[in-house]
C-alpha cells in the first residue's frame, strides 16, 4: 500500500451507491467512503450497511478506506462494529486530539489509522499523534480548523500556514505521509490548481478532494512532470558521489536521493 505515493484521495458518501459505482472508473489514488460529514444522521444505518458489499467488489488498485464518525459522537461505536467485517485498508479518523484515540480505533478494528488534524489541541499533538505505530499518516481539516482558530471561512490560508508547517514537521519526524485538506469551492477551478501548488510546495504528499473533477488537477500537479522527470534522470547519471556541480548548480548525494524518491513516486519511471 503506497500511501505516499498518493496524490488524490476523494472523499464520496457512503450511501450513494451511485457515487461507488462510478469511483471505479475514476483516477483518485484513495477511495473513503464516508460515515461522517457527508452522510445524514438519518442515512448513517443505510451507509454502515453498504460497506461490506462495496469493499467486497473492491476499488481496482486504488487504495479503499473509511472515515468513520468521531469518537465523542453517538455513532462512533456503531461505525466500529460495522468494520470489523469490512475489508477497507485504512480507516479515518476524524478530529483526532491524541495518540490514544488513534490507537483506540486501530485496536478496535485491526487497521492502520490516518488521523485527520482539525483543531489546535490536535495541531499542539500532532507530533505525538503521527509518531504512534497505529497511525499511517495525517490529513490536515482545515474547515474545522478555520473555525476554532476564528479565521473566515473566505479567508486566504495565510492563517493556517503555521499549523499547515507543524502538521507536516510532525509527519515527516514520524516517516508518515501527509496530506492537504479539501478545497470547497467546486466552480473555482483555478482556485483549486493554486490551493494544490501551495500544498506541494509546502510539503504535502496530496490532497483530500471532495469533487471528480479535482481528480485531474491533483494527479498533475502532486505527480512529478515529465520536466522533473527528466532532470531527476539526468541528475541521477551525472552524480558520481559527493558534492560537484550539475546544470549550473551544486548538487550532493542528498539531491540524487530526492530525485530517486521522484521516480519512485512516478512508478519509477
Amino acid at each position: 500500500m503506497q500511501l505516499l505515493h498518493s496524490r488524490s484521495l476523494l472523499f464520496l458518501p457512503a450511501s450513494n451507491a451511485r457515487a461507488i459505482e462510478k469511483v471505479r472508473r475514476l483516477d483518485c489514488d484513495m477511495v473513503i467512503l464516508d460515515l461522517e460529514d457527508a452522510v445524514a444522521d438519518d442515512k448513517k444505518a443505510e451507509a454502515r450497511a453498504a460497506l461490506k458489499p462495496a469493499f467486497e467488489e473492491g476499488f481496482g488498485e486504488r487504495i479503499g478506506a473509511v472515515r468513520v464518525n468521531a469518537t465523542d459522537s453517538g455513532h462512533y461505536l456503531s461505525d466500529c462494529a460495522a468494520l470489523k467485517d469490512v475489508a477497507a485498508q485504512i480507516v479515518v479518523l476524524p478530529k483526532v486530539e491524541s495518540a490514544r484515540e488513534a490507537e483506540g480505533l486501530g485496536d478496535a478494528v485491526g487497521k492502520p489509522v490516518i488521523a485527520m488534524i482539525e483543531s489546535p489541541r490536535g495541531v499542539a499533538h500532532a507530533q505525538e499523534i503521527a509518531a504512534s505505530d497505529a497511525v499511517a499518516g495525517l490529513f490536515m481539516g482545515n474547515n474545522d480548523l478555520r473555525h476554532d482558530l476564528r479565521i473566515p471561512m473566505n479567508a486566504d490560508r495565510s492563517g493556517l500556514m503555521l499549523a499547515m508547517q507543524q502538521v507536516i514537521l510532525a509527519a515527516r519526524l514520524a516517516g508518515k505521509a501527509v496530506f492537504d485538506g479539501v478545497y470547497n469551492r467546486l466552480e473555482d477551478a483555478d482556485g483549486f490548481r493554486a490551493e494544490c501548488v501551495e500544498g506541494r510546495n509546502l510539503g504535502f504528499d496530496g490532497k483530500t478532494l471532495i469533487h471528480p473533477n479535482q481528480i485531474g488537477p491533483a494527479n498533475d500537479i502532486f505527480g512529478p512532470s515529465e520536466q522533473e522527470l527528466a532532470e531527476a534522470r539526468a541528475l541521477i547519471a551525472a552524480a558520481t558521489g559527493g558534492a560537484e556541480r550539475f546544470d549550473g548548480r551544486m548538487i550532493e548525494d542528498m539531491h540524487v536521493a530526492q530525485a530517486r524518491a521522484l521516480l519512485e513516486k512516478a512508478g519509477g519511471a
